[in-house]
């Protein structure tokens, strides 16, 4: 049997029939198979859900309202107890869609490097302690230091954005918001080696922005920062001789099973290496695997793809971010930063809509799939763009009426409201 699409209000409803090879590790817990052979295991029907997931489908369907009004283009999917028990999509949104997910991408960056610490603990030996701003983690580019400061940069501070390299505004300092002048690269920008290494400045609407002086000394306050990932991501290049989409392909894709995918930013010349600060194109279960992943504190069938202790760091507040609770690249919630959510919630968003929500306390994984066009196209992702499904949903008039800010939060707080 294969899958049937029937139209539902805003969106598609991919109803897939549950042929999938189910796998488990040594205690049992269940995995899912790469969507080419069988993919997740999917609950019946509605009754069948209550049963495996305890979870009212139909409720759902509220969330998913407010993800159609947040963004053009995108969809939901949820995987409770193992169960693939909610999977829509609107505008561009397909399950074969490859967009770029912008930020998103930051956060499998951040678990790469965590892999990374595990295999090589002998430039490691202190972790995420270990100061990088050397020959032995960085490329001659980063030298001589533009600012002296940058030598007391430990690894933990670029991950959790803590490293004084110049971001966004507003940057916070012990949880009281500051500005920065003149702000640090953003978008296509702070994924530039050049630009993030000091060798040259950057422009953002028509401002200046730069790296080559702290903003702060390292650990004393935190700015969301592009280029400080990005940095990180240079380090992993430059340590194990691999691109980071090459790592990732080895490391993350393969055990996981992904199907196609790659990294966006295609338009943009002066990106010559993986963008290591956001752009992975991943399609939405697969994403969905990443998050199951992080989920079970990195641990993929038989084998523990990712230190238990690095997940459990990216899930609660981090030594090296006392300013704001952002944790080796996920917004955290254990300070109640969201009220009404569970305190052990974390999730990484993206330009665009993107959110990926993790919460262990529920056994509960959420992909709020968004996008622009543009981030759909060719242009950016270099990866062809899936036939349209038929029938199909126009929304080329389309107009926001609900806020990304407000969206993140409630979407969640929509499903959590439909656990039984």
């Amino acid at each position: 049997m294969g899958r049937t699409i029937r139209r539902f209000p805003l969106v598609l409803l991919l109803a897939v029939t549950p042929s999938f090879v189910a796998r488990a590790d040594e205690a049992g817990r269940y995995f899912p198979s790469p969507d080419s052979n069988g993919g997740w295991r999917i609950p019946r029907d509605s009754d069948h859900a209550r049963e495996v997931a305890s979870i009212n489908l139909d409720q759902l369907d509220e969330a998913l309202t407010i993800a159609a009004a947040s963004t053009k283009n995108g969809g939901l999917l949820i995987a409770r107890n193992g169960w693939l028990v909610y999977e829509k999509y609107f505008g561009k949104g397909q399950r074969e869609a490859t967009p770029n997910l912008a930020s998103c991408g930051k956060s499998i960056t951040s678990i790469a490097v965590g892999i990374l610490i595990s295999q090589r603990p002998d430039l490691f030996p202190e972790g995420l302690d270990q100061r990088i701003y050397s020959p032995t983690y960085l490329p001659p580019m980063a030298f001589p230091l533009s600012d002296p400061r940058k030598k007391e940069i430990k690894l933990g501070h670029l991950l959790s954005m803590s490293a004084g390299i110049r971001g966004n505004n507003p940057a916070y300092v012990k949880q009281q918001p500051t500005t920065i002048e003149p702000a640090g690269p953003d978008g296509w920008q702070g994924l530039v080696d050049e630009i993030v290494l000091s060798r040259r400045d950057g422009e953002s609407r028509g401002a200046p922005v730069t790296t080559k002086t702290l903003w702060c000394s390292p650990g004393e306050g935190y700015s969301y920062a592009t280029g400080s990932i990005h940095i990180a991501s240079i380090v992993l290049r430059h340590v194990s001789g691999q691109e980071l989409e090459d790592y990732v392909r080895k490391n993350l894709a393969q055990p996981l099973g992904w199907g196609r995918w790659g990294y966006g930013y295609k338009y943009a010349e002066d990106v010559t290496h993986t963008p290591g600060g956001g752009g992975i194109a991943l399609r939405a279960t697969d994403m969905l695997r990443f998050g199951y992943l992080l989920l079970n504190e990195g641990r993929w069938n038989d084998r523990q793809i990712v230190p238990a202790e690095y997940v459990q760091h990216c899930s609660s507040e981090s030594r090296f971010n006392p300013h704001f609770p952002y944790s080796l690249q996920f917004k955290v919630n254990s300070t109640g930063l969201i009220a009404d959510l569970p305190g052990d919630a974390y999730w990484k968003s993206g330009s665009g809509g993107h959110v990926l929500y993790v919460v262990p306390s529920l056994d509960l994984v959420v992909w709020k799939l968004g996008g622009r066009d543009g981030q759909y196209s060719t242009r950016d992702t270099g990866l062809p763009m899936p036939k349209p499904l038929e029938p199909t949903d126009d929304r080329s008039d389309w107009k926001a009426t609900v806020d990304a800010d407000t969206a993140l939060a409630d979407v969640l707080k929509k499903v959590i409201a439909a656990i039984e």
